[in-house]
């Protein structure tokens, strides 16, 4: 928990129960540091934007406190917390011209014509869309479009942006270059954002944080990297990137450091990085990621090493994708470059592979692989 100088939003114990039996969000708390862009991610129903929705105002918590700037917004209408919205279907006014679309939100504050006309032209040049203020929305591209949006989000000069799933109606190469842009204008105002989304990739790529939600409840909060390299539960490992989870049982445990016999037959016993250091036995999720896996190492490079056969060869352009039959699974992935080309290995070969301690997680069994 912060400090309530440095958090901007924070979040006490809420819960959110709609028609008295589907709980969306389970006694979350939250705190969102000032001038940071924090991602909420998870799949659908996970609760991320049912909290977007309370903060807003448009959805009342069931019960916990809601804060901004210290204060409680309880009984805050929307229209009076200050916070600038962006959906994805971008809600622009058909009929409205750009710059009238951005005068709007201006115009219900009581501004001034020369002051509504300083901060479109202001707002535009945020989003470089200088000279577009005549068009109406049908005349835009998608990017131009969500431009706007995000524009009409912060011609009033929020300090807190709300953004719903911005970029889901934007194919991928727009997506790519929405993300930079949205990057580059909540550092260069240094405003707060709470972002939602379900995609992983645009999350790591534009996030300072990322929360993970899993059924109404936060399961890892970190910095993408951390999340990523250091994921605490086997929810976050697979959901965050590939990874390779087996389940296993702990034979011992030296510090840090546990002996993990894996299930299934034909399995082996692997040394892994031990998570909850206060675990000595029972039943573990090993999470490996596919490109820490090395193929072919000299004997004695790595603590484990196996052998494994070949099911299944997938060339993906940059790096070729190994399907093998390691450790008892058969689904275990491995990902290699494509630096030799695609004909060095085939279905039915049998190889050796291998893997660091530190690049092999023992986290928690909670019956996910169920």
């Amino acid at each position: 928990m912060l400090e309530t100088a440095d958090a901007h939003v924070e979040f006490r114990g809420v819960t959110k129960i709609y028609d008295r039996r589907t709980t969306a969000v389970q006694g979350l708390d939250l705190d969102v540091r000032r001038g940071e862009l924090l991602t909420l991610l998870g799949p659908s129903g996970s609760g991320k934007t049912s909290c977007l929705m309370m903060l807003a105002g448009f959805e009342m918590p069931t019960s916990g406190e809601i804060l901004i700037a210290g204060q409680s917004v309880r009984n805050l209408p929307p229209r009076k917390r200050g916070i600038g919205v962006v959906f994805q279907d971008y809600a622009l006014f058909p009929h409205m011209s750009v710059s009238r679309n951005l005068a709007f939100p201006l115009r219900v504050r009581g501004l001034q014509a020369a002051q509504r006309a300083e901060r479109v032209q202001r707002a535009l040049r945020i989003v470089r869309l200088e000279g577009f203020e005549n068009r109406l929305p049908n005349e835009l591209s998608g990017g131009q479009r969500q431009r706007v949006a995000i524009a009409r989000a912060l011609v009033f000069e929020p300090s807190l942006v709300l953004m719903d799933e911005p970029l889901g109606a934007l194919d991928r190469r727009l997506r790519e270059e929405m993300q930079f842009e949205i990057r580059r204008i909540q550092q260069s105002l240094g405003v707060t954002v709470l972002y939602v989304t379900h995609d992983q990739q645009e999350a790591m790529a534009i996030s300072d944080r990322v929360a993970v939600f899993n059924r109404g409840k936060i399961e890892q909060i970190a910095e993408p990297e951390t999340l990523y390299e250091e994921p605490e539960r086997a929810f976050v490992a697979k959901f965050i990137g590939d990874n390779n989870l087996l389940r296993g049982r702990i034979l011992s445990a030296e510090g840090d450091i546990c002996q993990v016999e894996t299930s299934g037959g034909g399995g082996g016993t692997v040394s892994a990085f031990q998570v909850d250091s206060k675990q000595s036995s029972g039943t573990t999720v090993l999470a490996i990621r596919p490109e820490r896996v090395a193929l072919a190492p000299a004997p004695g490079t790595y603590r484990n090493e196996f052998d494994a056969d070949v099911e299944e060869v997938a060339f993906l352009g940059d790096h070729l994708r190994l399907r093998l039959t390691v450790c008892g699974s058969s689904d275990f992935c491995v990902k290699i470059p494509n630096i030799v080309g695609h004909g060095t290995l085939l279905e039915g070969d049998h190889v050796r592979v291998g893997w660091g301690v530190t690049d092999c997680r023992a986290l928690p069994d909670e019956g996910l692989l169920d």
